[in-house]
């Protein structure tokens, strides 16, 4: 190639190493005041529990997450939805770490904790006392919740499964929150469906509970689209 057809910013390094510092520098400096949900498309779903969200001893694809993702687009929604569980977490934990799970900024979310509480004999009133500060928060940040519903291992005894089991529906009642009554309805107890502790829902046991939530969370999607200034 003929040399004087060359520019002659490509015939020094210095210039080459200047140039692609500054185009560099112009890129982070875009990215830094772009909104978070730049590029984003439809909504953000943000799925907050324990173990039961996390996906203990699944595969990823196979989370409860990933799987409600899958169905819900297969519907027809634009959807993601975000993995926040963490394993072990109990009402207490969960509500610890809420203001940082939410800096991914869910245009919703789903809620499922309790089970730890319950399978450790947790004081409902502080189970209660827990969930209410946590519903309370995103009441006040005015982010459409499902809340999902837990029951007691029948082993605690009658008094304690009673004051556990209420406490979910009137919870939502009080808040007035979307309420999916018991997270493992159809899987509990169903070896078929469960994995080897008898606690955690294999893959066949996260697609049941998908299926049986997702009326709950398509009314979740209809709130969110209701109060969306874009929409309409």
């Amino acid at each position: 190639m003929d040399q004087k057809r060359i520019p002659s910013f490509f015939l020094h390094p210095g210039h080459l190493h200047a140039g692609l510092l500054h185009v560099g520098l112009a890129l982070v400096m875009m990215l830094a005041v772009l909104p978070a949900h730049a590029g984003a498309t439809g909504v953000r779903l943000m799925a907050f529990g324990d173990s039961l969200v996390h996906g203990y001893g699944l595969e990823e694809q196979e989370t409860f997450p990933a799987q409600l993702e899958a169905a819900l687009q297969e519907r027809g929604h634009d959807v993601r939805v975000l993995n926040a569980g963490n394993s072990g977490d109990t009402t207490a934990a969960g509500l610890a770490r809420l203001d940082w799970a939410l800096v991914d900024d869910p245009d919703a979310i789903l809620i499922v904790l309790g089970a730890n509480d319950g399978l450790r004999g947790t004081d409902p009133a502080q189970t209660r006392s827990n969930l209410a500060s946590l519903l309370q928060q995103l009441e006040e940040r005015e982010l459409p919740t499902l809340f999902t519903g837990m029951l007691a291992p029948r082993n605690m005894g009658p008094d304690y499964a009673a004051e556990f089991d209420a406490l979910f529906p009137q919870l939502a009642a009080a808040h007035e929150v979307i309420f999916y009554p018991f997270f493992l309805e159809g899987v509990v107890a169903q070896p078929p469906l469960n994995q080897g502790d008898g606690i955690h829902p294999n893959a066949a046991g996260v697609a049941e509970i998908v299926k049986r939530i997702l009326p709950s969370v398509e009314k979740l999607l209809a709130q969110v689209e209701s109060a969306d200034p874009r929409e309409g």
